[in-house]
Order: structure tokens, then sequence, then C-alpha cells
């Protein structure tokens, strides 16, 4: 846990063009937003059931399964909350020719959503994920994956077809989970190639390559990786500033956003200002696929014409509402509007 010491707002604590009126105004902007969204793409599996014995083979529980669901994960459930906050989104990743690569293509085509940016590797397993739940708690999760890296002519025509999906987007959303898709080659042909069109990137990093991520946007690592990555972990004020700004510098971005769990965010800007922002989340039942929410929002966010505090305040809210739900799950511009309506005037602090 980051704990944050007292610290007065400063009056007023946000100017009134970026209150909750601002961010109301912006939301009724997202429709037909066109975000490019390229990682690694995962399928999420999930069998459910109950407990009753415990195995005579070994000392495990047995799961009693009674229901399976099967939902998309890592950049494809990026692209579904874009898809869930109104906005159009094409997806660039590779997958596997297998059950979960399927699964994959036609969670992707219910949801309204195109497959064109895809490519199959007939040698590469698709990302799966089966989770084991029993009475709403997890027992055991299995990973189907490779993490090697994608071949040269693989990440060649992924950058083809980001630049081609990019000429007619907002911007676009680097989703890396270190699966092997996202490589320096890679970035240093669609970075420059969407800031030199004026586009926006939004980057939420895999630490192990956070110093690829050069001249972004912005960068959206939560606590642990942003201090892993500087060398000191983050245990107060002090801590998370000198993070903060050192990883600003070292990465020339526009801004970065650490996610600070149950303590909110912390939004750092080029002239020296660390804006935290306090978490609204009241009940927390599953974090997985927050950071998902927050990248996908603030992306939303930036191509309705908000601001970086804007969009950093909006993520901050939709996180609080998909972490009620167990699993991935994505929220609407009106559970938003219903969440911002139901708080106070946002009491941001510079600290």
């Amino acid at each position: 846990m980051v704990k944050v010491n007292a610290a007065k707002p400063l009056a007023p604590a946000m100017p009134q063009s970026e209150s909750h009126l601002g961010v109301h105004d912006l939301l009724r902007r997202f429709d037909a937003q066109r975000i490019v969204v390229v990682g690694d793409i995962m399928l999420d599996e999930y069998w459910m059931g109950i407990v009753e014995r415990i195995s005579p083979e070994a000392p495990v529980p047995v799961v009693a399964v009674q229901s399976q669901d099967a939902k998309l994960g890592g950049a494809t459930n990026v692209a579904q909350n874009i898809r869930s906050l109104g906005g159009d989104v094409i997806t660039v990743g590779i997958i596997g020719s297998d059950r979960a690569g399927g699964l994959v293509q036609s969670r992707m085509t219910e949801q309204g959503m195109s497959i064109e940016g895809l490519l199959v590797d007939q040698s590469r397993p698709t990302t799966l994920k089966t989770r084991i739940v029993a009475h709403s708690q997890q027992v055991v999760r299995a990973d189907f994956e490779t993490i090697e890296p994608i071949s040269s002519a693989q990440t060649q025509q992924l950058a083809t077809n980001c630049l081609k999906a990019l000429s007619n987007a907002a911007g676009l959303v680097i989703s890396d989970y270190g699966k092997g898709v996202i490589q320096r080659g890679l970035l240093e042909q669609i970075v420059p190639a969407a800031r030199a069109q004026g586009k926006f990137v939004v980057v939420d990093p895999k630490d192990t390559h956070f110093n690829s991520y050069k001249h972004v946007t912005t960068l959206t690592p939560n606590h642990h990786e942003a201090g892993f990555v500087a060398g000191r972990r983050v245990r107060d004020d002090e801590s998370l500033r000198s993070v903060g700004f050192e990883l600003l510098d070292r990465l020339e971005a526009d801004t970065l956003l650490i996610t600070l769990g149950e303590q909110g965010m912390a939004l750092f800007e080029p002239n020296r200002r660390l804006t935290r922002i306090p978490t609204v989340a009241k009940t927390v039942y599953d974090v997985t696929g927050a950071g998902d929410t927050v990248v996908a929002t603030v992306a939303m966010t930036l191509a309705a014409g908000g601001s970086m505090l804007q969009a950093a305040y909006t993520a901050n809210v939709a996180a609080g509402e998909v972490i009620k739900e167990v699993g991935t799950a994505q929220t609407t511009v009106t559970a938003i509007k219903r969440a911002l309506d139901e708080l106070h005037e946002p009491d941001l602090r510079v600290i």
C-alpha cells in the first residue's frame, strides 16, 4: 500500500472546465471515436463450480464444475472496453490456429469488432489463462502460452497493419503483457509514425520493456512496476514524486499516470505538477482487467478532445466500476455518468 501524506488542495482543486460537467460533455463525444489497439491477445477462461470434498489422490479440493465461460483478455479486453464505451476499435495482434484463437475471433465478431488486424500463427499457441473458481474464490490458474518474441516478418506485418489502421483513427493504445508481440522493432516503427500524424499514443507497459516506450503521450504503470523500473519502492509522497518524474524524464513522455491501487492514481506532467486522484471505489471484488479499463478510458477521453487530467479522472471513475465485478469486466458511459452524479466535486490534490 502507498501511504500518502496529507496535502491541502489547491483552490480551485480542478479548473471549472475540467469539473464533473466537463467530463460529462466529453462522455457525450465518446460515440464513434476510433482507436487502434496493438498488443498481446489473450483468452480468459473460467470453470466455475463448488467444492464438497478433498481429493483422495492429493490434498487438494475437488471442484465440481457447474459452468464455463470464456472472455477476451489482454489487448482484446482493452478493445472490448473501448467498444463498451461506445468507441470503434481496430485490434492488431497474433493468435494461434487453435481452439482459443477461434474463440477469440468469434467473441470479437459477436461484439462487432474487426478481426482484420489479427495474424494467425500456426506454430504459436493463443495465450490462454484458465481459472478454476469455487464459491467465487479462484482455486488455481493454468496458463497455456509462449513468451518467445515474434519473428521480424510478423513484426513488420503488425507494423503495417497498425499504420494502415491509424490513418483513420484518433490514436494508438499499446497493450504490453510481455507475451512476445511488443518489441523495440515494432515500437520504433509505430510510435514515431503515430506522433508524426498528431495521434496520441497510450501505453499499458511491461516493466521489462520500459525503456523502449519513448516519446509517448502517456504510460499507465502501477506503482510496483514504476518502483521496480526506477530501482526503489514507492512508499510515500516523496518517493512517489521522485520515481514518477525520473521515469517521465527518462522516457521524454508527455505525461505519466501511475496507478496506486486502493489509493487512486497520480498524474505527472512536465511542468513538475503532480496531481493525486483519490480512488472512488467503495467495493472491491476483483481487480482483474482494471488496468485495461484505465488505458481504454484514457484513450477514449483523449480521442474526445479531453485533457490528460480529465482522462485520468474519468479512468479512475471507470476503474472503480469494473472492480465491483468478478473477472475481466467493462463499464459503460451510462455507468460512469451515474458514478459521477453520486460523487462530490473532485478532491484532487497537488503534492
